[in-house]
């Protein structure tokens, strides 16, 4: 997936547009697909700034 590879090219990045530019675009796919993102951000939560796991998760579920 696209998404994927342009976060994950991008995890490192200090940058704090980069970070919550990250964090926005997990959160917008996440109206569309919920459950890839909780578990993106779960497989990736230890290379996320957390900014960007903040801004991604915001209006998932609260078990997230």
């Amino acid at each position: 997936m696209l998404l994927a590879r342009v976060v994950e090219a991008n995890l490192a990045d200090q940058e704090f547009f980069i970070r919550k530019a990250i964090g926005w675009a997990l959160r917008e796919y996440g109206k569309t697909d919920p459950g890839w993102v909780a578990a993106f951000v779960a497989g990736h939560a230890a290379a996320m700034s957390p900014l960007s796991r903040r801004e991604a998760v915001r209006h998932l579920a609260p078990a997230i």
